[in-house]
């Protein structure tokens, strides 16, 4: 017997646990994994934590940087001083903004793009977006379909590509339009979305994000059970009984905190509302991967270069610097990320994998990126227990038919995690948000019974 069972101990999970045992209810947390954290994993290259999943938080990411803060975990900037570098048509080009040099026409196409892009998403309320002026249309179609329909050029889309992989891990051929401005304005616009100074990706935790995660565990103590899946879940007017193997827990309230394709998983008794149902499976999870490679010393900096970088070519795609030294240090070790495109990349041999990744980062920045110290990558997709990108690429039609069931409680069943948030969608940010919103509704209900 408890007050609440909590499924999943990934950011979401784990803040609503704490609050709702902040308020003197008994909680337990049960997770599948043998770990806490879930799209947050660290690991380490050449000595330093690197980050597998979840990486940077940004400046208006309040709820994650206050989290982080209360539990002792520092942030440093993002390296970024310098030049970056956009491999485009099989050339590669430096450049200093956000959007990369291209031709006068085609910055006028990305400005008149984007324009037109933001513009939509001010229509759209994020906390019921099927109710927008145009939600039915702007749902029927993708991301791409409207790009062809405003007669985007074939710069600007793209470069809107680039922007669907890494966001969404999908194409934009496989998001929905309608998604695509909820997602963009959750965060605040595409600048703050996708900048590194100002945007989301201005800092980052250099012991990895995952100590937030086992700071929250280690607070709750063995309220949280590991290696424990839970498969089934019954509702009755007396409360809730969570089943996990041959163990079972009643409780008075439940709160499911993992991505919406893996409530699929679980087993509802009485079963759930058509429409809750039928989410799970038109609400899933992206692919994408990383990879990282450690040097003796981030040699890119001596050359001027920032670290940043963007490839129309792949498997990488978008590159960062996550160097442990900070400033404009040549200091080693040097360490670069890359975000690689899960098609292409996760069927290949784990040799074949390394020898693509320092392909593409010699293209950027030369030979030397052939000589690492240290090799690491990580396929999201290929992980056995709720596999997935890092959030939900929600395809043509599903908000419109199923976004109303995305949060809505089913008798004394509550959702959590990032997918829910309003604010900071699919971020780690949104993740903590989440949380807080599940603790207080399931507080909330408790008291009024």
């Amino acid at each position: 017997m408890t007050d609440v069972v909590v499924v999943g101990a990934g950011f979401s999970g784990l803040t609503t646990a704490r609050l709702l045992t902040q308020r003197g209810l008994d909680v337990v947390v049960l997770e599948g994994r043998d770990r806490v954290g879930g799209r947050s994993l660290t690991d380490t290259i050449a000595g330093v934590p690197v980050d597998l999943g979840g990486t940077f938080v940004g400046p208006t990411q309040t709820e994650v940087n206050a989290l982080a803060a209360e539990l002792g975990c520092p942030t440093v900037p993002t390296y970024s001083q310098g030049k970056n570098l956009i491999q485009w048509r099989g050339r590669v080009r430096s450049y200093r903004s956000t959007i990369p040099k291209l031709s006068l026409l085609e910055l006028v196409d990305v400005s008149r793009i984007q324009w037109r892009f933001e513009r939509l998403a001010k229509q759209v309320p994020l906390a019921e977006p099927w109710t927008a002026p145009g939600a039915y249309q702007l749902d029927a179609q993708s991301l791409d379909g409207w790009l062809r329909s405003v007669h985007a050029g074939a710069s600007t889309r793209n470069l809107m590509a680039i922007m669907s992989r890494v966001t969404w891990g999908c194409e934009p051929d496989e998001v929905s339009m309608l998604h695509a401005v909820r997602y963009v304005k959750a965060a605040g616009g595409i600048g703050p979305m996708l900048d590194v100074e100002g945007g989301a990706q201005q800092d980052r935790f250099p012991g990895g994000t995952q100590q937030i995660a086992e700071r929250m565990a280690a607070d709750l103590g063995d309220r949280v059970r590991l290696g424990t899946v839970v498969t089934r879940i019954e509702r009755s007017a007396d409360g809730v009984v969570v089943h996990a193997g041959d163990a079972s827990m009643q409780a008075r309230a439940a709160v499911v905190a993992i991505p919406p394709q893996h409530r699929d998983a679980i087993e509802f008794e009485p079963a759930l509302p058509p429409g809750c149902a039928a989410l799970t499976k038109r609400w899933p999870q992206g692919r994408l991967s990383k990879a990282y490679a450690a040097y003796e010393t981030p040699f890119w900096r001596a050359d001027g270069y920032s670290g940043e970088a963007l490839s129309d070519e792949g498997p990488v795609f978008i590159t960062f610097d996550t160097s442990p030294s900070e400033s404009g240090s040549a200091q080693g070790p040097g360490v670069l990320l890359g975000f690689t495109d899960a098609r292409t990349f996760d069927p290949l041999p784990a040799a074949e994998r390394r020898e693509r990744v320092l392909a593409c980062f010699a293209e950027l920045f030369g030979a030397k990126a052939l000589h690492p110290i240290d090799y690491l990558d990580y396929r999201w997709g290929s992980e056995e227990f709720a596999p997935g990108g890092p959030t939900a690429a929600v395809p043509p039609g599903s908000w419109t038919e199923f976004g109303q069931w995305l949060r809505r409680p089913v008798d004394g069943v509550f959702w959590a995690g990032t997918e829910t948030a309003d604010t900071w969608t699919g971020f780690l940010d949104g993740a903590v948000r989440s949380g807080r919103r599940a603790a207080s509704e399931v507080g909330d209900f408790l008291a009024a019974g």
